[in-house]
């Protein structure tokens, strides 16, 4: 009986340095990922900016960092394996 494979699922892309990304850009990415759930950050007392300042550092920080899927074209966040 033939092994099957094993499917890697992961994102297929390549790290896009986060300074590198233009900073207007870099925030409406930051904005978008932290909205995609709905949460209304008021409700857990702090503001939109105040969750896109913590994204921000944990960039800085290399707790996550910007990945550039190639199978889909989009860019999105992810936590670096090490962090």
């Amino acid at each position: 009986m033939p092994q099957e494979k094993n499917i890697d699922q992961r994102e297929e892309g390549i790290e896009v340095p986060y300074d590198q990304i233009n900073p207007d850009t870099l925030r409406r990415m930051i904005q978008e990922f932290v909205t995609r759930d709905g949460a209304d950050w008021a409700e857990v007392g702090c503001t939109l900016e105040d969750k896109v300042e913590q994204i921000l550092q944990q960039l800085k920080n290399k707790k996550i960092k910007v990945v550039f899927d190639l199978s889909s074209q989009t860019a999105n966040l992810v936590v670096c394996p090490h962090a």
